[in-house]
């Protein structure tokens, strides 16, 4: 948060003072008579406040108390920050949770995906990410969960999944390397997955990486070494963390930065580059087949 300056004049700021909270008894449309009953104190007391020309300020539980009855901060009041957001809002702003139903691309990913067109987004999947599958996979993956729906489910989001592959932003993912594995081989989550199937998927794969490089790069990274929660990071924008029922979504730059981080790292450290990725899974298609 942007800071002013501390060493204005006393009586400056106690003008202010007078102004900010004017400004946002205007944006409240609150009366000096209703903010001194919010606050438990006389209308002349805020009458002062609101009139008087000298350099004194009130005391720390007015200030509060107004900030709070305002729902700004008090150190805006004071001129202390240019930000008029109270904290509680602040966080509420920085920081959202949403539920995540189980499904392909609902309307909460592709509205984030919308926003942030143009920068780069990096994502660490719960999985195989879905942007990546062919039909047959998507079908055994979600039968389970959506029954009838599945494909109705499917053909609703197949626009948006085509919208994102095609979308003017650069797509680096990084995936576990046992994911792969334990996909190729049909274990784990994996199990019972046709072979026709998987086979069939990582074709697909290699495809959609030798048509969309560089502007989509993978990498594997070894998990025994490095620990990742599935996240997806849009630009400089927000965080997305997907905790299996919801979504916990952070804006603030700070957060961002360090999520950003963790990816690159991911990146740094992967057994695999983007590069490499291709033969890699064509390696495991031989030896699948």
């Amino acid at each position: 948060m942007q800071q002013m300056g501390t060493n204005i004049d006393k009586r400056t700021r106690a003008g202010q003072f007078r102004l900010r909270l004017a400004r946002a008894m205007e944006r409240a449309e609150i009366s000096q008579s209703a903010l001194a009953r919010a606050i438990g104190v006389d209308r002349s007391t805020i009458s002062q406040l609101l009139k008087g020309d000298g350099a004194r300020l009130p005391n720390a539980h007015v200030v509060g108390a107004c900030a709070a009855a305002l729902r700004v901060s008090a150190d805006w009041l004071l001129c202390l920050s240019d930000r008029p957001e109270s904290a509680a809002d602040l966080m509420a702003n920085t920081m959202s949770m949403t539920e995540a139903p189980r499904a392909l691309v609902d309307e909460r990913i592709y509205a984030w995906h919308r926003e942030a067109q143009g920068y780069k987004i990096r994502h660490v999947p719960a999985a195989l990410p879905d942007m990546l599958k062919t039909r047959a996979m998507l079908e055994w993956e979600y039968s389970p969960h959506l029954g009838r729906t599945t494909t109705q489910a499917i053909n609703a989001s197949q626009d948006r999944l085509n919208w994102m592959r095609s979308a003017q932003s650069d797509y680096e993912i990084a995936l576990p390397m046992y994911e792969l594995h334990s996909f190729a081989h049909g274990v784990g989550y994996y199990e019972g997955l046709p072979l026709g199937v998987r086979l069939a998927q990582i074709d697909w794969f290699v495809e959609v990486c030798d048509q969309l490089y560089p502007r989509l790069r993978i990498y594997l990274f070894d998990a025994r070494r490095l620990y990742s929660a599935p996240v997806t990071i849009f630009g400089p924008l927000l965080a997305v963390f997907y905790a299996g029922g919801h979504y916990v979504a952070f804006r603030d730059r700070e957060r961002v930065e360090a999520f950003t981080g963790h990816f690159d790292g991911l990146v740094r450290e992967a057994d695999l580059s983007a590069r490499h990725v291709p033969t890699h899974m064509r390696r495991l298609r031989t030896a699948m087949a």
